[in-house]
């Protein structure tokens, strides 16, 4: 009996003992808690009950230089429906009038839903998705439904909202507005305008401080936010809706005719450089134009003859050949070091003026009179290439700008047809905006501007930042040069290569071109053409400057040439620029008398003085003549018909009575 109370005391002691042991564990982990890694799990408590959340920022609007609407933000909502926090009672009183009221706005069966709903609730569906990608007013109208107006606890309605980017004018300038794509979580890549800007768009993001009160549940802790957003500001582009129109549709008419791969249109402001319209269409698959890529500042490429009117400002700077120098074409070829240069005109030209060979576009020409005079010192020419800024990017605020190339004399790959290659535009490589930058210079009386996409940042009325021209080079060449260059590129259209744009009522000057692009693939599968034209408008006093660049034209008919396929769209713009823009509809020398109207006014005058008391005879005056003369009288007019008076239903002569309507037939 000892002996087992003996062992029964040791157990007791054992399990003391173990107690004593876990006692002291948690005494120890207690102090280290509380003391050692008391704020690490203070922090942690906090960080699980307490949470910073993001307040958004409304994002700046984009807008064209008219006001028009470009770019906006507006709120996306995604509904789904918990289908096990409506109490049974609601959800039999209230599925059917839902189901039904579901089917109105979203055009499926009442049965469809009520099928839905039920299977959700029976799988313990807790979030079922009812619709996504809605506006705010179907998502208004969707939470006064039955059931759902219960609110999230009672009727089971969950509520998502996003916001999203959106242009009003459509797909239209939409690589040079810009866009914002989701790659990653809290990532986007941004182009554009949207891209450049974004420190102005995108605002700042507030804070505000929520303590968790159940699961899912949270509610702010101050009455006032921690951080208070700040909403972006707006940023008005130099973009014309109604050029961009005309240019957008101009192009996409052009590519389509002749079933080109892609292209591109720049229309800028001759004087400030602002870009007005900027167009880049690319074909998919299935035919049809969209915004592909911003080729015009992106694409990079030999420019063909077009870059002949560099040639020509080097020559004439230099004064080693004039307007009037007379070359001989040779039949319509020349070589060097065994490469042949020839003229799109089979046999040549004869013997004709470097004025002439530009307006023809003669390669020959052009090449001899480069080579002939920089042979000995290439470096020469190629530096005037490079004060004209071909050899660097222009540095605009868009992302991905296309990287020029000027071959350099010092270059390792320099050889014998390096020189009279590049005359003619082969061998080197810029983008259509580089192009049109120069050619805008000489329209600008040897100023070059930067492209320039933005004129305003603003906070509603109230502008935060104005974005003035810049002048890249103050005098690109002497006035003696522009002047010169003015009256080539004028003829260009009257009398050579672009004669079929001429017009005798509107001026327009400007340079073809025509490039082999993938010309030294020894197969040749994918060579193509490239076609442009570059130039101004009005020729007297530009107002504007356009380049064109269709890239790949079907070849079908052998009317792949600049003039055929890219000078009518520019045509196209600058005539429609000045009959349809209204920012162009001005009235010029309203004050100034013309002698013929005022003769016609004197007679029609006297004829209104005299026949004041009978109807006059108004065959064979101008319809807005009799109406005037007529109305004056007081007799109402019905005119039919444009043109002269043909015939009166009042014959002349008779007395008049007042509001007696007469019927004109015009013609």
């Amino acid at each position: 009996m000892a002996v087992e109370d003996k062992h029964i005391s040791y157990r007791i002691y054992l399990v003391a003992f173990a107690i004593f042991l876990i006692a002291i564990a948690i005494a120890v982990k207690l102090t280290n808690i509380q003391w050692v890694e008391g704020d690490y799990y203070r922090k942690l408590a906090k960080e699980r009950t307490v949470k910073n959340f993001v307040i958004p920022a409304n994002k700046g609007n984009i807008y064209s230089a008219d006001g028009s609407l470009l770019a906006t933000s507006i709120p996306n909502y995604t509904i789904r429906f918990d289908a096990l926090a409506p109490k049974a009672e609601n959800f039999e009183k209230n599925v059917e009038a839902l189901s039904d009221s579901l089917a109105t706005i979203f055009d499926k069966p009442s049965g469809f839903y009520q099928n839905e709903l039920r299977k959700a609730r029976a799988n313990n569906n807790r979030y079922y998705l009812i619709a996504r990608g809605l506006s705010y007013t179907d998502y208004i109208k969707i939470k006064g439904f039955p059931l759902f107006k219960l609110g999230a606890y009672k009727g089971g309605i969950i509520v998502e909202q996003k916001t999203i980017r959106e242009h009003p004018i459509g797909k239209i300038a939409e690589r040079t507005i810009g866009y914002e794509r989701e790659i990653a979580e809290d990532k986007f890549d941004g182009k554009g305008i949207e891209w450049a800007y974004r420190e102005y768009l995108n605002g700042k993001d507030g804070k505000i401080l929520k303590q968790k009160i159940a699961k899912g549940q949270w509610k702010p802790i101050r009455d006032v936010n921690e951080v208070d957003p700040q909403d972006g500001y707006d940023v008005i582009s130099t973009i014309d809706v109604y050029i961009q129109d005309i240019a957008h549709h101009a192009l996409l008419k052009q590519l389509e005719e002749f079933e080109a791969e892609h292209g591109c249109v720049v229309v800028m402001e001759t004087e400030t450089g602002q870009v007005k319209a900027i167009a880049n269409l690319g074909r998919a698959k299935d035919g049809t134009y969209y915004e592909t890529t911003n080729y015009a500042v992106a694409e990079s490429g030999e420019p063909g003859s077009t870059f002949k009117l560099v040639d020509m400002m080097a020559i004439l700077e230099d004064k080693v050949a004039d307007t009037s120098t007379v070359f001989d074409t040779n039949g319509g070829e020349v070589r060097y070091s065994g490469k042949a240069v020839r003229d799109s005109h089979r046999g040549g030209y004869g013997k004709i003026s470097l004025a002439r060979g530009f307006e023809l576009s003669s390669n020959t020409v052009l090449v001899q009179a480069v080579y002939d005079n920089y042979k000995d010192n290439p470096k020469k020419f190629v530096n005037h290439v490079n004060s004209y800024g071909f050899n660097k990017k222009l540095n605009m605020d868009f992302q991905g700008e296309g990287r020029a190339y000027i071959p350099q004399p010092s270059d390792k790959n320099w050889s014998n047809i390096s020189l009279p290659w590049m005359a003619f535009g082969y061998g080197v490589s810029v983008t259509p905006m580089q192009t049109l930058t120069f050619y805008n210079a000489v329209a600008n009386n040897g100023v070059m501007v930067k492209p320039q996409f933005v004129s305003e940042i603003k906070e509603w009325s109230k502008t935060i930042k104005k974005i003035d021209k810049e002048v890249i080079n103050p005098r690109i060449c002497s006035p003696e040069t522009i002047l010169k260059l003015k009256a080539v590129l004028a003829n260009v259209v009257k009398k050579g290569t672009g004669s079929k744009l001429y017009s005798k009522d509107f001026s327009m000057a400007g340079k073809t071109g025509t490039a082999q692009v993938n010309y030294g693939k020894r197969d040749g599968s994918s060579l193509y053409y490239a076609s442009s034209f570059v130039g101004y408008f009005p020729a007297d006093k530009p107002k504007y400057s356009c380049i064109v660049m269709v890239h790949k034209p079907s070849t079908v008919n052998n009317n792949y040439y600049g003039a055929d396929v890219a000078g009518p769209v520019f045509k196209r713009i600058a005539q429609k620029i000045f009959t349809d823009v209204p920012s162009t509809n001005e009235i010029r020398n309203l004050n100034r008398k013309i002698p013929k109207q005022e003769n016609n006014y004197n007679d029609y005058f006297a004829r209104l003085q005299e026949q004041k008391q009978s109807v006059p005879n108004v065959k064979g005056m101008p319809g807005m003549d009799a109406i005037a003369l007529l109305e004056n009288l007081g007799i109402k007019v019905n005119a039919v018909g444009m043109g002269k008076v043909k015939t009166q239903s009042l014959q002349a002569g008779q007395d008049i009575i007042k509001n007696t309507t007469i019927t004109l037939e015009l013609l």
